[in-house]
Protein backbone atom coordinates (compact mmCIF):
# COMPACT_ATOMS: atom_id res chain seq x y z
CA UNK A 1 0.00 0.00 0.00
CA UNK A 2 2.77 2.17 0.78
CA UNK A 3 3.65 2.02 -2.71
CA UNK A 4 0.18 2.74 -3.64
CA UNK A 5 0.05 5.97 -1.54
CA UNK A 6 3.34 8.15 -2.63
CA UNK A 7 2.08 7.66 -6.25
CA UNK A 8 -0.21 11.10 -6.27
CA UNK A 9 -2.76 12.78 -9.19
CA UNK A 10 -2.80 10.18 -11.32
CA UNK A 11 -5.46 9.72 -14.02
CA UNK A 12 -7.42 6.36 -15.23
CA UNK A 13 -10.47 6.11 -16.95
CA UNK A 14 -12.54 3.39 -19.33
CA UNK A 15 -13.04 4.25 -22.92
CA UNK A 16 -16.73 2.64 -24.49
CA UNK A 17 -19.92 3.50 -25.68
CA UNK A 18 -22.87 4.87 -23.37
CA UNK A 19 -21.46 3.89 -20.30
CA UNK A 20 -23.16 6.06 -18.23
CA UNK A 21 -23.77 3.30 -16.10
CA UNK A 22 -20.22 2.66 -15.15
CA UNK A 23 -19.18 -0.18 -13.11
CA UNK A 24 -15.65 1.07 -13.33
CA UNK A 25 -15.70 4.42 -12.00
CA UNK A 26 -17.74 3.76 -9.06
CA UNK A 27 -15.17 1.01 -7.94
CA UNK A 28 -12.44 2.76 -8.78
CA UNK A 29 -13.34 6.02 -7.24
CA UNK A 30 -14.04 4.65 -4.15
CA UNK A 31 -10.97 2.58 -3.92
CA UNK A 32 -8.85 5.76 -4.55
CA UNK A 33 -10.60 7.25 -1.22
CA UNK A 34 -10.11 4.36 0.78
CA UNK A 35 -6.61 3.88 -0.54
CA UNK A 36 -6.56 7.79 0.70
CA UNK A 37 -5.40 8.96 -2.72
CA UNK A 38 -7.01 12.17 -3.20
CA UNK A 39 -6.07 13.52 -6.41
CA UNK A 40 -6.48 10.04 -8.20
CA UNK A 41 -9.09 10.49 -10.52
CA UNK A 42 -10.99 7.78 -13.04
CA UNK A 43 -12.96 9.00 -15.62
CA UNK A 44 -15.00 7.47 -18.59
CA UNK A 45 -14.42 8.70 -22.07
CA UNK A 46 -18.01 7.87 -23.61
CA UNK A 47 -17.25 7.53 -27.64
CA UNK A 48 -19.20 6.89 -30.31
CA UNK A 49 -16.66 5.48 -32.62
CA UNK A 50 -13.27 4.40 -32.10
CA UNK A 51 -11.80 6.33 -34.02
CA UNK A 52 -11.90 8.61 -31.55
CA UNK A 53 -9.87 6.66 -29.03
CA UNK A 54 -6.90 8.02 -30.97
CA UNK A 55 -7.49 11.10 -29.12
CA UNK A 56 -7.57 9.51 -25.77
CA UNK A 57 -4.29 7.08 -26.45
CA UNK A 58 -2.59 10.42 -27.28
CA UNK A 59 -2.47 11.74 -23.48
CA UNK A 60 -0.80 8.77 -22.33
CA UNK A 61 1.92 11.98 -20.36
CA UNK A 62 -0.96 12.04 -18.49
CA UNK A 63 -3.52 9.12 -18.30
CA UNK A 64 -1.98 6.16 -16.23
CA UNK A 65 -4.01 3.44 -17.31
CA UNK A 66 -7.34 2.57 -19.45
CA UNK A 67 -10.18 -0.25 -19.09
CA UNK A 68 -11.93 -0.93 -22.56
CA UNK A 69 -15.99 -1.77 -22.01
CA UNK A 70 -18.35 -2.83 -25.08
CA UNK A 71 -17.96 -2.27 -27.89
CA UNK A 72 -14.29 -1.72 -28.47
CA UNK A 73 -12.67 -4.57 -26.61
CA UNK A 74 -11.38 -6.01 -29.86
CA UNK A 75 -11.96 -2.68 -32.20
CA UNK A 76 -9.23 -0.68 -29.87
CA UNK A 77 -6.49 -3.67 -31.01
CA UNK A 78 -5.39 -2.05 -33.89
CA UNK A 79 -4.58 1.04 -32.23
CA UNK A 80 -2.24 -0.32 -29.84
CA UNK A 81 1.36 -0.32 -29.75
CA UNK A 82 2.06 -3.92 -27.84
CA UNK A 83 -0.95 -6.54 -26.99
CA UNK A 84 0.07 -8.80 -24.48
CA UNK A 85 0.59 -12.51 -24.98
CA UNK A 86 -2.79 -13.52 -23.47
CA UNK A 87 -4.81 -11.00 -24.83
CA UNK A 88 -3.58 -11.57 -28.60
CA UNK A 89 -4.21 -15.28 -27.52
CA UNK A 90 -8.19 -14.73 -26.45
CA UNK A 91 -8.40 -11.57 -29.48
CA UNK A 92 -9.51 -9.06 -26.98
CA UNK A 93 -8.56 -6.03 -24.53
CA UNK A 94 -10.20 -4.77 -21.79
CA UNK A 95 -7.06 -3.42 -20.03
CA UNK A 96 -4.60 -0.37 -21.31
CA UNK A 97 -1.13 0.24 -20.04
CA UNK A 98 1.41 3.24 -21.29
CA UNK A 99 5.10 1.68 -21.48
CA UNK A 100 7.28 4.49 -22.33
CA UNK A 101 5.75 5.79 -25.80
CA UNK A 102 3.73 2.95 -26.21
CA UNK A 103 0.10 1.67 -25.11
CA UNK A 104 -0.10 -2.18 -23.80
CA UNK A 105 -3.07 -4.37 -24.09
CA UNK A 106 -3.57 -6.46 -21.71
CA UNK A 107 -7.07 -8.76 -20.81
CA UNK A 108 -8.11 -9.15 -17.06
CA UNK A 109 -11.66 -10.56 -18.21
CA UNK A 110 -10.55 -13.93 -18.29
CA UNK A 111 -8.81 -14.15 -14.65
CA UNK A 112 -11.84 -12.37 -13.52
CA UNK A 113 -13.94 -15.19 -15.18
CA UNK A 114 -12.22 -17.48 -13.37
CA UNK A 115 -12.10 -16.49 -10.30
CA UNK A 116 -15.73 -15.96 -10.23
CA UNK A 117 -16.75 -19.25 -11.61
CA UNK A 118 -14.54 -21.11 -9.80
CA UNK A 119 -16.24 -21.78 -6.54
CA UNK A 120 -19.34 -22.27 -8.14
CA UNK A 121 -18.01 -25.71 -10.33
CA UNK A 122 -19.04 -28.96 -10.07
CA UNK A 123 -18.30 -32.31 -11.71
CA UNK A 124 -21.83 -32.00 -13.08
CA UNK A 125 -19.94 -28.99 -15.30
CA UNK A 126 -18.27 -30.88 -17.81
CA UNK A 127 -19.18 -28.59 -20.93
CA UNK A 128 -20.47 -24.97 -21.72
CA UNK A 129 -22.43 -23.12 -23.66
CA UNK A 130 -21.42 -19.61 -24.22
CA UNK A 131 -24.42 -17.48 -25.90
CA UNK A 132 -22.73 -14.91 -27.39
CA UNK A 133 -19.46 -14.38 -29.55
CA UNK A 134 -18.13 -10.50 -28.68
CA UNK A 135 -14.67 -9.73 -26.49
CA UNK A 136 -16.44 -11.09 -23.49
CA UNK A 137 -17.12 -14.39 -24.82
CA UNK A 138 -13.56 -14.83 -25.99
CA UNK A 139 -12.04 -14.04 -22.53
CA UNK A 140 -14.76 -16.66 -21.16
CA UNK A 141 -13.84 -19.53 -23.91
CA UNK A 142 -9.86 -18.91 -23.00
CA UNK A 143 -10.56 -19.67 -19.31
CA UNK A 144 -12.56 -22.34 -19.98
CA UNK A 145 -9.97 -23.84 -22.18
CA UNK A 146 -7.08 -23.50 -19.54
CA UNK A 147 -9.59 -25.62 -17.12
CA UNK A 148 -10.29 -28.33 -20.01
CA UNK A 149 -13.93 -27.69 -20.00
CA UNK A 150 -14.99 -27.57 -23.59
CA UNK A 151 -17.58 -25.49 -25.20
CA UNK A 152 -19.67 -24.21 -27.86
CA UNK A 153 -20.45 -20.64 -28.73
CA UNK A 154 -23.97 -19.73 -29.75
CA UNK A 155 -24.81 -16.96 -32.03
CA UNK A 156 -26.90 -15.95 -33.90
CA UNK A 157 -25.74 -16.50 -37.14
CA UNK A 158 -24.31 -19.59 -38.28
CA UNK A 159 -20.44 -19.24 -38.30
CA UNK A 160 -18.19 -22.33 -38.57
CA UNK A 161 -19.14 -24.63 -35.34
CA UNK A 162 -21.33 -22.68 -34.11
CA UNK A 163 -25.03 -23.31 -32.87
CA UNK A 164 -27.12 -20.91 -33.40
CA UNK A 165 -30.35 -19.48 -31.23
CA UNK A 166 -32.41 -21.78 -33.77
CA UNK A 167 -30.79 -24.80 -33.88
CA UNK A 168 -30.96 -24.97 -29.77
CA UNK A 169 -33.20 -27.53 -28.21
CA UNK A 170 -34.10 -28.68 -25.01
CA UNK A 171 -31.63 -31.65 -25.27
CA UNK A 172 -29.08 -29.47 -25.90
CA UNK A 173 -29.15 -26.91 -22.91
CA UNK A 174 -30.19 -30.16 -20.58
CA UNK A 175 -26.82 -31.73 -21.76
CA UNK A 176 -24.48 -28.24 -20.87
CA UNK A 177 -24.58 -27.83 -17.66
CA UNK A 178 -22.80 -24.78 -17.71
CA UNK A 179 -24.09 -21.79 -19.24
CA UNK A 180 -22.51 -18.58 -19.72
CA UNK A 181 -24.19 -15.08 -20.91
CA UNK A 182 -22.01 -13.18 -22.39
CA UNK A 183 -24.60 -11.03 -24.25
CA UNK A 184 -25.79 -7.78 -23.07
CA UNK A 185 -29.43 -8.90 -23.10
CA UNK A 186 -31.25 -7.92 -19.70
CA UNK A 187 -29.17 -5.29 -18.49
CA UNK A 188 -30.74 -2.14 -16.92
CA UNK A 189 -32.86 -0.84 -18.45
CA UNK A 190 -33.84 -3.44 -20.71
CA UNK A 191 -34.29 -5.75 -17.67
CA UNK A 192 -37.33 -8.09 -19.00
CA UNK A 193 -35.00 -9.52 -21.90
CA UNK A 194 -33.18 -12.71 -22.18
CA UNK A 195 -31.57 -14.70 -24.22
CA UNK A 196 -33.91 -17.34 -26.17
CA UNK A 197 -32.93 -20.92 -25.10
CA UNK A 198 -34.66 -23.72 -24.41
CA UNK A 199 -35.27 -23.37 -20.48
CA UNK A 200 -36.70 -25.84 -20.32
CA UNK A 201 -34.00 -28.38 -20.29
CA UNK A 202 -32.36 -26.68 -17.37
CA UNK A 203 -31.97 -28.26 -13.57
CA UNK A 204 -30.82 -28.83 -10.50
CA UNK A 205 -27.50 -29.73 -11.64
CA UNK A 206 -26.78 -26.65 -13.84
CA UNK A 207 -24.89 -23.10 -13.04
CA UNK A 208 -26.36 -20.38 -15.12
CA UNK A 209 -23.61 -17.28 -15.14
CA UNK A 210 -24.65 -14.05 -16.18
CA UNK A 211 -21.92 -11.44 -17.13
CA UNK A 212 -24.54 -8.78 -16.01
CA UNK A 213 -24.30 -7.14 -12.60
CA UNK A 214 -27.04 -4.88 -13.38
CA UNK A 215 -29.87 -6.09 -12.27
CA UNK A 216 -28.58 -8.32 -9.61
CA UNK A 217 -31.08 -10.70 -10.58
CA UNK A 218 -31.63 -10.94 -14.25
CA UNK A 219 -34.45 -12.54 -16.69
CA UNK A 220 -31.91 -15.35 -17.60
CA UNK A 221 -30.51 -15.96 -13.86
CA UNK A 222 -34.71 -15.98 -12.78
CA UNK A 223 -35.29 -18.61 -15.30
CA UNK A 224 -32.55 -21.16 -14.07
CA UNK A 225 -33.50 -20.24 -10.64
CA UNK A 226 -37.08 -21.38 -11.21
CA UNK A 227 -35.93 -24.93 -12.23
CA UNK A 228 -33.57 -24.99 -9.42
CA UNK A 229 -30.64 -24.18 -11.17
CA UNK A 230 -28.08 -22.52 -9.24
CA UNK A 231 -27.72 -18.69 -11.26
CA UNK A 232 -24.75 -16.29 -10.17
CA UNK A 233 -24.16 -12.55 -11.83
CA UNK A 234 -21.05 -10.92 -13.19
CA UNK A 235 -20.47 -8.65 -9.94
CA UNK A 236 -17.16 -10.76 -8.80
CA UNK A 237 -15.93 -11.11 -12.27
CA UNK A 238 -15.69 -7.44 -12.78
CA UNK A 239 -14.18 -6.94 -9.22
CA UNK A 240 -11.70 -9.24 -9.51
CA UNK A 241 -10.75 -8.16 -13.51
CA UNK A 242 -10.65 -4.15 -11.40
CA UNK A 243 -7.95 -5.60 -9.01
CA UNK A 244 -5.96 -7.63 -11.65
CA UNK A 245 -5.89 -3.99 -13.71
CA UNK A 246 -4.85 -2.35 -11.01
CA UNK A 247 -2.23 -4.79 -10.19
CA UNK A 248 -1.09 -3.84 -14.10
CA UNK A 249 -1.05 -0.31 -13.62
CA UNK A 250 1.04 -0.31 -10.62
CA UNK A 251 3.62 -2.75 -11.76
Amino acid sequence: MEKETTKMGKRYGLIGKNIDYSFSRSYFSKKFRELGLDDHSYENFDLQEIGEASQVLNSKEDIQGLNVTIPYKQSIMPLLDEIDHEALAIGAVNTLKPEGDSWVGHNTDHYGFDKALQPHLTPAHKEALILGTGGASKAVAYALEKRSIPYRFVSRTATGDHLTYEELTSQITERYKLIINTTPLGTHPDIENKPLIPYQGIGREHLLFDLIYNPEETAFMKEGLRRNAKAINGYEMLVAQAEKAWEIWNS
